[in-house]
């Protein structure tokens, strides 16, 4: 789901709704449009507005919280690969291999996540070579000293936690927003933007209104769509600190 379309169809249906309801008030008998009934609906429309109101703020509330996570996770495995390839320094000129090993392993990671600042396609999914490579290539390590031992063991952990990291950042990036909730929460709106119409004047100020509160509803509606793709859009987790990690390792 683009989130702009979504956003321009939710106005739409909401500013359609509020017309659809001023429409419909010149064919209701003059008793439907009595004191007693606009209460009524009134009442009726405010218990409809507190549900959708406490869906469509869990819903930000959920996609904020699930961007914060991914932009957390990709501070910490940006540590984490910083981290590790101090040590591999550390280790001496043999671990420039396995150096080598983490900066394409980098570089395979950044054309994954952020796709759409690279010039090829391919899935989110963390690649094997992480997995496959990175950990053969900590292995052949021949550790001659008592600190290279410490260092390779260290080197291990931190490869072994940042390749768990990874794969908690793609798993998050593919859980998407529940389109059925999405859709209920439309439906509560358009409903209340229908009874809003049906009572409401003929004139622009009106009309300003109702446009104005279908475009915030729309806005929510892009915003929780935004933060549900970290990696893309408009509203999306900046690669510049996994792009510093490869110019340290390229050093």
């Amino acid at each position: 789901m683009e989130p702009m379309a979504v956003g321009a169809l939710v106005f739409a249906i909401l500013f359609g709704a509020a017309g659809l309801g001023m429409r419909l008030r010149s064919a209701l008998p003059d008793h439907h449009r009595s004191p007693e009934t606009k209460d009524s609906v009134r009442i009726a429309m405010g218990l409809v507005a507190t549900m959708a109101a406490l869906v469509l703020g869990l819903l930000v509330a959920s996609a904020k919280g699930t961007y914060d996570v991914e932009k957390t996770e990709v501070t910490e495995s940006v540590a984490g690969i910083k981290f590790l390839d101090g040590v591999l320094r550390d280790y001496g000129p043999d671990a420039q291999p396995a150096r080598d090993v983490l900066r394409r392993a980098v570089e395979q990671a950044l054309i994954r996540l952020w796709p759409e600042e690279n010039s090829q396609h391919v899935p989110l999914d963390p690649s094997p070579f992480w997995s496959t490579s990175m950990r053969h290539a900590l292995m052949g390590l021949t550790p001659q000293t008592e600190v290279q031992r410490e260092l390779k063991a260290q080197a291990l952990a931190l490869a072994s936690q940042v390749g768990q990291t990874r794969w908690l950042v793609s798993e998050q990036a593919k859980t998407p927003i529940s389109l059925a909730l999405l859709i209920v929460v439309v439906a509560w709106m358009a409903i209340i933007f229908v009874s809003l119409g049906l009572f409401a004047p003929d004139n622009g100020t009106v009309v300003t209104a109702f446009g104005s509160a279908a475009l915030s509803v729309a806005g929510a509606m892009f915003l929780i769509l935004e933060l549900t793709r970290p990696f893309s859009g408009t509203v999306r987790i900046s690669s510049e600190p996994l792009r510093s990690a490869i110019e340290q390792l390229a050093r």
